[in-house]
């Protein structure tokens, strides 16, 4: 019986599904629908349909499926079409004047969603001395009387002994009502953004429990019984009865899962990544192997919640050209989409003949300089960069976005008599306007998460990455790739997707105990969200500038019995890295145990790092390190050695390096630690099962700018 993992994208126009073979990775069907934006369900309809569909055309048994996730719109749509349910906050804290100030922290106001909907709030206040079961009822009462469906329960160090919030809750719970305790959505301080926070969790409760039950309930009916995985903003995947509690962690899952579907094909570890659609291009970054992810900001108001951290921008393989006798003006941001055109790529060549080039305004208050071309039988379409493209014989003929080259050429030269340019001088300048408005955000993207521009590969996703992607890439110097598959790049992400959850915490000079104990609570998140034990790996980020002490749990949903893809050996080991080196000498494993490997190369007179797992994965990749091979017994003096030797003294004050340990198949990360006594309190705790003889590779990365 084959083992199958389900994965469904809800796209802006279409709601895709894709069924991988869990050992082999191959794709064994796939299932398309409209999105069904205006279905009394909502877009829950149209992930229930892509799924049957998928199933029942692929002859998918489902006792085969070991996996199922969805991604969802339906948390952001509800917030920005004021979907919402009216929200009554009960403010917890003492009296005084610390108590005044707590009121106001908690005294949510109605909450403008920037669309001109908004979500309705009542407040209340209790004082902690005067807080019982019964005071707690009458005011919950109140506020329902006061118009509340839903409850919040906010209490000033609730993240220290979230106790009453939990009380209210279970209240409000018995009486038939949701609730939201504020400091189960997150464990930072910053009590007002931590109220508003758990005010619009709470505002989409009611619609996201609705939509969750009935996808879930269709899920069932199919004799599917593995837990119903849903996409989070920020990467991961989590079950259906967590999503019920924090539905906000779901928004901009749709970004996410092409991301994480990216990050499936790509060997290297750093990288910008692309997904170029019809009208927009999403923009990101993978460190390290991991997106980078940022607190969402939602109609202006900052939120704890943690989403991919993606720019997205009005230039795509759909974009219009505007232009005047003096050449072209700009591409975008309206698309031929928008316009109701086909692109002159994917008309038939002999309709143009005779065409006639025209301007126009795609929308009121659009310019009127948008170039179109009215074909022979009265039919309107337009130029696009996916013409260009096509003119530049850029794209393969397996790309998703490969035309007419002739119907391509005929209408931009249609173009190019009217500005007075080759054709070929024509397409190139379209892509290069373009790709102009994607130079500075890759700019700022690496600059912001400062990834090293020798490791840099530009990854493309969605049906125009080939349009864009090639030329931003030789723009910029810089390799690029585009996965097989890259129309469906986001359905193969939540198919793949693993459990991500993210604890954070203000902790003023934690100690060993305090890391160790949030990387507990991190691993046991995962755990609760569907998660296997021992496939969860936590990193650790310490931001010394605010305290703040972060714990990111990533775990797989079930145990694969088989490799993705073949081990690999140390021959292919230092293939794999030599293709993520540039311009490097002297390439050699600097260490492997035949389930990890360390690949050293010399670039500019400094020793780059390699870590690559047993898949041919690189996990880590840095400019400058150093690997060595020692025992658990004396792994302390070894660290306390090679964090001395790699640290930067090159400004005024000392950059501390980051560090991995490598035991058998195993790579932990200690980077962003702060003190080398917390590195090694954490390797002796966490490795405290191992024998003092067990071998164990040490790798220090230098940090610091060159």
């Amino acid at each position: 019986m084959r083992s199958i993992r389900i994965g469904i994208d809800v796209g802006g126009t279409h709601t895709k599904a894709v069924a991988i073979n869990n050992e082999t990775n191959e794709i064994v069907g796939k299932g398309s629908v409209k999105t069904t934006h205006h279905h009394p369900q909502g877009v829950a309809y149209g992930v229930i349909k892509a799924f049957e569909k998928c199933v029942s055309e692929n002859n998918i048994k489902p006792e085969e499926v070991i996996f199922i996730a969805h991604s969802t719109t339906q948390a952001t749509n509800a917030l920005l079409e004021g979907d919402v349910a009216k929200v009554g906050v009960i403010g917890l804290g003492g009296g005084g004047l610390g108590g005044i100030f707590v009121k106001k922290q908690t005294a949510i106001k109605n909450i403008d969603l920037g669309t001109g909907k908004h979500i309705e709030v009542v407040n209340a206040y209790i004082k902690l001395k005067e807080f019982s079961e019964k005071k707690a009822e009458e005011v919950i009462d109140d506020l329902i009387k006061q118009g509340a469906q839903v409850i919040v329960a906010s209490k000033a160090f609730g993240v220290d002994n979230m106790k009453e919030e939990k009380i209210i809750a279970e209240i409000a719970n018995k009486k038939g009502f949701l609730s939201t305790a504020a400091s189960e959505i997150t464990k930072l301080y910053g009590l007002a953004t931590r109220t508003q926070t758990a005010t619009l969790n709470a505002s989409i409760l009611p619609k996201m429990l609705e939509t969750a039950n009935s996808t879930e309930q269709s899920v069932r009916q199919a004799g599917i019984k593995v837990p119903l995985m849903i996409m989070r903003g920020d990467g991961g995947v989590m079950e259906v009865s967590e999503m019920k509690k924090r539905p906000i962690l779901t928004m901009l899952s749709g970004p996410a899962a092409s991301v994480i579907g990216a990050l499936m094909y790509l060997r290297a570890s750093n990288g910008i990544y692309f997904e170029v659609g019809g009208t927009s291009t999403n923009i990101g970054v993978i460190k390290n192997g991991r997106p980078a992810v940022d607190y969402t900001i939602l109609g202006g108001h900052r939120t704890y919640v943690n989403s991919l951290d993606v720019r997205v921008l009005g230039v795509a393989g759909g974009s219009m050209v505007r232009a005047n006798k003096n050449g072209i003006i700009d591409v975008g941001p309206r698309s031929a989409h928008i316009a109701d055109m086909e692109y002159a790529a994917f008309t038939d060549p002999k309709l143009l003949d005779g065409a006639e080039l025209y301007f126009m305004q795609p929308r009121d208050n659009d310019p009127s300089d948008y170039v179109a071309i009215r074909l022979k039988n009265g039919k309107s379409i337009t130029i696009t960069n996916t013409c260009a493209a096509n003119v530049l014989k850029m794209l393969d003929d397996n790309d998703f976005a490969k035309g007419s080259y002739e119907a391509s050429y005929k209408a931009v030269k249609l173009l190019a008599d009217y500005i007075g340019k080759s054709v070929e001088e024509t397409a190139d300048q379209i892509l290069r306007t373009s790709c102009e408005k994607i130079r500075p955000v890759i700019e700022e993207l690496i600059s912001k998460y400062k990834v090293e521009r020798d490791q840099i590969v530009l990854v493309g996703a969605g049906g125009g990455a080939g349009t864009l992607l090639a030329y931003t890439a030789k723009m910029m110097n810089f390799k690029y790739q585009i996965p097989v598959n890259a129309e469906v790049i986001s359905s193969i992400g939540v198919a793949l997707a693993m459990v991500r959850e993210m604890v954070e915490r203000t902790i003023p000079n934690p100690t060993v105990d305090d890391i160790a104990k949030i990387k507990r609570e991190a691993k046991e998140r995962a755990v609760r969200s569907g998660a296997v034990e021992d496939t969860v790996e936590v990193f650790l980020e310490i931001d010394e500038t605010t305290q703040k002490v972060t714990a990111i749990a990533m775990g797989s949903t079930e145990v694969k019995t088989t490799d993705l893809s073949k081990k690999v050996d140390d021959a292919e080991a230092l293939e794999i890295a030599k293709e993520t080196f540039t311009d490097a000498k002297d390439i050699k494993i600097a260490y492997s145990n035949k389930s990890t490997f360390v690949v050293s190369g010399v670039v500019k007179n400094r020793t780059s790092i390699r870590i690559i797992d047993k898949k041919g994965f690189v996990k880590v990749q840095r400019s400058e390190g150093k690997v060595v091979k020692t025992t658990f017994g004396e792994v302390a003096n070894t660290l306390k050695k090679i964090w001395d030797e790699t640290g930067n003294y090159s400004s005024e004050i000392r950059i501390n390096p980051d560090i991995y340990v490598i035991v058998e198949g195993r790579v932990i990360d200690y980077s962003g630690l702060s003190t080398i006594e917390q590195v090694v309190g954490l390797v002796k705790t966490e490795l405290i099962d191992l024998d003092k003889d067990a071998e164990i590779a040490v790798v220090s990365a230098r940090n610091g700018l060159y």
